[in-house]
């Protein structure tokens, strides 16, 4: 990007060493260019609506307004603003608050040297860099999320408490119409009841549903 179209950038961060470190980083880069620095979050909501960056840089760990909670204002009032969390934390939830707020990056502070200017040329790009732990951080979450609403376990679950109980009978060996009695109701509601097993549990037999209701404690 040429120096005359620079990507303007904010730093919101309560370390003045950190925050004097970054400034001195970005000036290193003649296609970047630090419009301010704010040590809270409530000095950023107060200064970025009159500086418009095209890119913030957000600490997490602010006193105040925190930088989840400035993200999500700052995200309201200027959508366009694209956001790059700070931080040496690493903890999923943290993680994914942020990026739910509306960060559009996530970078561990500990990287900043080599991954910082290109982040920030990546991010306004449209992109989401993240620290190769917490990419991998974000795999897993989704990884482990797919496995579980694919488990047979979570499929039990959805069913209501007459269909398992209806489950459990059927696993016991009964017959529909012992099904039936033994739980007072109509022969055809049983079916109906079965049907509805089956589609939830998305099989096509008796010897299926059992096998997946059985091996609903061996997939927690």
């Amino acid at each position: 990007m040429p120096a005359d179209n620079p990507i303007t950038v904010c730093i919101v961060e309560d370390n003045r060493g950190t925050r004097e470190s970054l400034v001195t980083l970005l000036e290193q880069e003649p296609a970047l260019l630090c419009l301010a620095t704010y040590s809270s979050g409530e000095a950023a909501l107060a200064g970025i609506p009159e500086k418009k960056p095209k890119v913030a840089l957000v600490d997490i760990n602010l006193p105040g307004v925190n930088g989840i909670e400035l993200v999500a204002k700052l995200k309201l009032q200027f959508p366009e603003l694209q956001m790059l969390i700070l931080t040496i934390y690493e903890e999923s939830t943290l993680i994914f608050d942020a990026l739910r707020a509306g960060a559009s990056g996530y970078l561990l502070k500990k990287d900043i040297p080599t991954e910082l200017l290109p982040a920030i040329e990546q991010v306004h790009a449209g992109g989401a860099p993240m620290s190769l732990q917490i990419a991998r951080k974000v795999v897993t979450y989704f990884r482990e999320v797919e496995k579980q609403a694919t488990s047979p376990a979570v499929e039990v679950q959805k069913l209501t408490g007459r269909e398992q109980e209806i489950l459990a009978l059927l696993a016991k060996g009964y017959l529909i119409k012992e099904i039936s009695d033994q739980l007072g109701i109509a022969f055809h509601t049983t079916r109906t009841h079965l049907r509805n097993i089956y589609e939830k549990l998305h099989v096509q037999s008796r010897s299926e549903a059992i096998l997946k209701f059985l091996g609903r404690d061996s997939a927690r």
